[in-house]
């Protein structure tokens, strides 16, 4: 059995590359034919793409009535998706995050994350939430196309001179190459999500059968196995993305999916199940608060500089390993956890704390004494 749970994971993990490749590939064609920035596509159709293995996930927990697994994978990708996924990518290579992203999608990401919170204090997520959480995602993604178009069709904006061709005349200028026909793309972007989605379910079941024989809750289980598998195909995307240059891509699909994870892959599920999604009590008091700690932190860090660098990356990653080992110790009773625990908070968070404050102030003086000298701020 361990040898074929193995294998499961090892197939999974090839799919879940090759899918990210064609993903990747059909989504920028597209993107540079129908006249919208990668950014807008990584936030819409990526970022749902990427998803369908969350979805899929928990709405078979909710139905085998297994709601710790349906919350944890939901809230325990999102933390995957912020400090493991874009920290990674960061380490590929620097980010570059758009205003247009800080001052809409991820204050929105941040103000889903506190609705979450919010209604599951009474331990249930219901109806009513899912519909609330559901169409906050729905008016995001018809803003963004919206939004999207509008900028595509502005001369001064479309990526060339003022005045000049649109971004996809354009195509061609150093890292833009001509967009592929519309059916090669279409048919890349389908391929992609099938194995994305392939890859995920064999590793996801894999790795559920290696981590249950542990004897560990379900809540564990999709906080850190099954949150980790089904976010694969955002960690494949997102580097390849980034390897290719495709960078808002990379960056639009770790934030898209972090919405569309709250507003689909739980509203949803909460208005199919009786009596909707119960929530326990140790999601509520520690892994949604640390899911909303991933978003803020994110937003200065994206807010100064316009760009996640290597060192912020490296961060992001570290934070992620301290809480996966924190939920271990935890689930497993170890006696290093008070250790452990201590060490976290009167230390680790603190520093990072401090190092978070220090370098917002010292961009924020940077771009004011730019300001003030009579320098320009790029807007995108």
């Amino acid at each position: 059995m361990d040898v074929l749970d193995v294998g499961r994971i090892v197939a999974g993990l090839v799919l879940l590359v090759l899918g990210g490749e064609f993903l990747v590939r059909g989504a920028s064609s597209l993107a540079r034919r129908v006249g919208i920035s990668s950014l807008v596509v990584g936030l819409t159709v990526v970022s749902a793409a990427t998803s369908a293995p969350e979805l899929a996930v928990t709405v078979g927990a909710v139905l085998r009535n297994e709601p710790g697994l349906a919350v944890g994978n939901v809230v325990g990708s999102n933390i995957v998706n912020v400090l493991l996924i874009l920290g990674l990518s960061a380490l590929v290579l620097p980010l570059v995050v758009k205003q247009r992203l800080v001052r809409f999608d991820l204050p929105l990401m941040l103000a889903l994350s506190v609705g979450l919170l919010l209604v599951s204090l009474d331990g249930r997520i219901g109806a009513v939430d899912g519909v609330i959480l559901f169409c906050a995602v729905v008016a995001h993604t018809v803003l963004t196309v919206v939004l999207g178009r509008r900028r595509a069709n502005a001369p001064a904006q479309a990526g060339g001179p003022a005045g000049g061709p649109p971004a996809a005349d354009v195509a061609g200028e150093d890292e833009e190459p001509p967009a592929a026909p519309a059916g090669r793309s279409v048919l890349f972007v389908v391929l992609g999500v099938a194995l994305l989605v392939a890859g995920a379910t064999l590793l996801v079941e894999g790795a559920v059968n290696i981590a249950t024989t542990l004897g560990v809750s379900s809540l564990v289980v999709g906080l850190t196995v099954v949150a980790v598998g089904t976010s694969l195909p955002e960690l494949a995307t997102s580097i390849i993305a980034v390897r290719r240059g495709e960078r808002d891509l990379a960056v639009g699909n770790v934030v898209g999916s972090n919405i569309f994870n709250i507003g689909v892959v739980l509203g949803l599920p909460a208005l199919i199940a009786s009596g909707g999604i119960p929530v326990s009590g140790a999601a509520v008091a520690l892994d949604m608060p640390v899911m909303l700690a991933a978003a803020l932190a994110l937003l200065p860090v994206a807010f100064t500089g316009f760009a996640v660098a290597r060192w912020e990356g490296a961060l992001f990653v570290a934070l992620y390993l301290a809480y996966t080992g924190y939920v271990v110790l935890a689930a497993t009773a170890h006696d290093s956890l008070e250790g452990f625990t201590a060490v976290m908070a009167w230390f680790v968070l603190p520093l990072v704390a401090v190092t978070l404050i220090a370098v917002t102030s010292y961009e924020i003086g940077l771009r004011k004494g730019r300001q003030g000298t009579g320098g320009t701020t790029n807007s995108s």
